[in-house]
């Protein structure tokens, strides 16, 4: 962490002065004791349950090194209390201070930027679609027809819906109230498609009864960058996680954590994703920014 960033948080911790501004995470934990991380239960390996309470992934280790800076410049020891969150309440809780961080698998949007902000991406994600393996859908246009199912509160059908190559497929839209009841629809047959962050997508797939039953399909729908949340217009604690992410970056300790979560087996089922940082994931380590996806797609 850079001596001149732990300096500022610590003055205005020290000095009460940081209390005024609106959004003051620092000043709020400080005060606690506690900080409350909101996690997914099933984000694939970004941020999943492991039951009891405990919950694990890329964006949560990520968060708990930050947590761990956070705590160095309180000058004490935070209870970190774990929040599941969904699709639909993830911002609005970030908004109104019920969350501080947000370490789950939220696409970092123009639009969503307007409520909240987000670290420095550390994660580009591929949307893509999931089937039965016997369904016989190979692309895009064998939807037509079909219920395609999605999570309540994310964009994928919307990426799917401007996708060129689904100009007049006709297909009805089936929500699950979060990542694993959408699958929960595809792998009951409610739903003839899953569309969805493909790490979701493969750890959903993975941790199922019978991974063989299904496979990805078709083109990717989209390139997106994944960030972490926190509360809009709070300048010290979202440089913070971005100094601490820099650090991770630079000591190379990010590769290594990307690699224990997607590369290596995890728990609880020692399941191994294979997959590799992609040549967009090793471009946004090599060039940190919070630029919107609006950002990525401009042509």
């Amino acid at each position: 962490m850079k001596k001149h960033l732990l300096a500022v948080a610590v003055a205005a911790l020290a000095t009460g002065s940081a209390f005024a501004q609106a959004n003051d995470t620092l000043a709020k934990v400080k005060a606690s004791g506690v900080i409350t991380m909101g996690v997914r239960d099933s984000s694939g390996a970004l941020s999943y349950t492991l039951g009891d309470g405990k919950y694990a992934g890329f964006h949560v280790e990520v968060c708990q090194h930050i947590i761990t800076a956070v705590e160095k410049a309180a000058g004490r020891k935070l209870e970190v209390k774990y929040l599941p969150v969904t699709s639909q309440n993830r911002i609005p809780l970030v908004q109104n201070g019920t969350v501080d961080i947000e370490c789950g698998s939220t696409t970092n949007n123009a639009t969503r930027q307007k409520d909240v902000s987000f670290l420095s991406t550390v994660y580009m994600e591929q949307v893509r679609i999931a089937v039965k393996a016997n369904s016989g859908i190979t692309a895009i246009a064998q939807l037509n027809g079909k219920n395609v199912a999605t999570t309540t509160g994310t964009t994928s059908v919307q990426l799917l819906r401007k996708n060129e190559r689904a100009t007049g497929v006709d297909f009805k839209e089936v929500f699950g109230k979060d990542h694993s009841d959408s699958f929960l629809l595809l792998e009951s047959g409610r739903a003839d498609a899953f569309v969805m962050d493909g790490s979701i997508l493969i750890g959903n797939i993975m941790n199922s009864k019978n991974p063989h039953d299904f496979k990805i399909v078709g083109e990717v729908l989209s390139n997106e960058p994944i960030g972490i949340m926190v509360r809009k217009d709070d300048a010290i604690f979202k440089k913070f996680g971005d100094d601490t992410i820099a650090a991770m970056v630079k000591s190379g300790e990010i590769a290594k954590i990307y690699d224990k979560w997607f590369v290596q087996a995890i728990p609880p089922k020692s399941v191994k994703l294979d997959m590799p940082a992609t040549a967009e994931t090793k471009a946004a380590w090599a060039t940190l920014s919070d630029k919107p996806l609006e950002e990525y797609t401009k042509k």
